[in-house]
């Protein structure tokens, strides 16, 4: 038996004497065997997983008790619910009950028209389980592509073990009227000491999102998205499910309470990216940031399918001989198919703006009927210099602010490419080869006053 397996006992009738009312029948007590087969589907926006086990009942022919504990587990009873999957016209499965005065503890009164093994699904809600995904990117020693591995981390805070499980992620929002572990934690399921029956969980979900697991049932399963390079590893096939997605991880895993497991979802080898390096004092202040971006689509070698949101730590191959330099890390949010994603991988020191006041003065005066100054403008000279000492070559921006939308500009030297970006924004955008400089300047002409009303 593991850590804390749910107990499921077929037990002998006068076994529940104090439980449930007596009768002359009388069964041996049978332990349940473990289970055949267990899925998980954990969800990332609620604390909720929905399990689905299937077990083989040894019935006989006439009334059956089972008995079904929680203890020590987060498994949310009002959830419980039990099909059969075989000669279900001769089997009926009743409400579970919950006996007046015992904790942690449900009888399902089962009426069978047969004799022997049975197999059954049970399905239940429990928290505890969550995951997450996270991302390693390697770039090639120029930095044009990048190989793109993916995981997802599963942590089983349960109570329960869950051994040989499938393992299938759900990306987007559930409505949730009841939290499962506040249900799970009731002293009595309902609230009070009664023996109603349960409520199926689809109650406490938004009615609007049944479709959800009814498609998550249909052969919708698309191809993986990667998995190219290892054919022993796990990889997970992904299927859209309306506005939600799920991810089914292949084959099983054990996922003992307590554990956090690393799971491998994909592998992208050659994604085209675009490094950038980014200067705006407004926003950054005098450091230069560095972004990554690349496109979910497949021209990039990706598109198949969303990516989930998580954290990406980004590397570098240093030499020949495949060691890798650490280049930094970003958080990033779900990525839909043909969408951008721009990574900020923070502040550099080998990549430097340096822009400089040179000049400033005032003229074009305009003075009212009384003397007085009512318009005028002003100019400022500013010098920028970029250098970069990598030893591969950067491509900047230099973003710069005005605060006016009456202005004008002057440009000389090495600029690179200028665009207006807004009515009070221009930028710079220069690529330089490796350990080099350029240096322009630009003239900005602002007019204040009554000559904002003359152009």
């Amino acid at each position: 038996m593991l850590h804390h397996e749910t107990q499921v006992l077929l037990v002998a009738y006068l076994a529940v004497v104090s439980l449930v009312p007596s009768s002359p029948a009388k069964m041996d007590l049978v332990t349940l065997p473990a289970r055949d087969t267990v899925q998980l589907t954990i969800y990332n926006s609620a604390d909720m997983t929905l399990v689905r086990e299937r077990r083989a009942l040894t019935l006989q022919k006439g009334d059956n008790h089972l008995q079904f504990s929680w203890a020590n587990t987060l498994i949310d009873p009002t959830s419980l619910e039990m099909l059969a999957k075989a000669q279900a016209d001769k089997i009926e499965i009743q409400a579970l009950t919950y006996p007046p005065r015992v904790q942690n503890l449900g009888v399902w009164n089962i009426t069978s028209e047969v004799s022997g093994e049975v197999p059954v699904e049970i399905t239940y809600l429990t928290s505890g389980l969550s995951w997450r995904a996270f991302y390693m990117g390697t770039l090639s020693a120029d930095e044009a592509v990048m190989k793109l591995e993916g995981y997802v981390r599963v942590e089983n805070q349960s109570g329960e073990d869950y051994e040989n499980a499938q393992t299938r992620l759900i990306v987007g929002q559930v409505h949730m009227l009841d939290e499962i572990a506040m249900l799970a934690r009731r002293q009595y399921p309902y609230g009070v000491p009664a023996g109603y029956g349960a409520m199926n969980y689809r109650e406490r979900l938004d009615t609007s999102k049944l479709e959800m697991e009814e498609a998550a049932a249909m052969p919708m399963v698309a191809d993986a998205l990667m998995a190219m390079n290892a054919p022993l590893e796990k990889r997970i096939v992904k299927e859209g499910l309306s506005e939600y997605f799920l991810y089914t991880i292949e084959g099983t895993e054990t996922i003992p309470h307590g554990w956090a497991k690393r799971l491998p979802s994909f592998n992208a080898d050659a994604v085209p990216v675009e490094n950038l390096y980014k200067y705006e004092e407004e926003r950054y202040g005098e450091q230069v940031l560095r972004f990554l971006s690349f496109k979910n689509d497949k021209d990039h070698k990706l598109g198949e399918t969303p990516i989930p949101g998580g954290n990406m730590e980004v590397y570098r191959l240093a030499d020949k001989t495949g060691h890798l330099s650490y280049e930094g890390q970003s958080e990033f949010k779900y990525i839909p198919v043909d969408e951008d994603v721009e990574l900020n991988l923070g502040p550099v020191l080998n990549v430097v703006v340096e822009p400089k006041l040179m000049d400033i003065k005032t003229g074009s005066f305009m003075f009212d009927r009384d003397g007085n100054i009512s318009g005028w403008d002003e100019t400022r000279t500013f010098k920028i210099e970029v250098k970069n000492t990598r030893e591969v070559g950067v491509k900047v921006e230099i973003q710069r602010n005005f605060g006016t939308p009456y202005w004008s500009l002057e440009k000389t030297g090495e600029f690179g490419e200028y665009e207006k970006v807004d009515v009070d924004t221009a930028k710079f955008t220069l690529s330089l080869k490796p350990r080099s400089k350029a240096e322009f300047q630009y003239v900005l002409t602002t007019r204040l006053g009554q000559r904002t009303e003359q152009e």
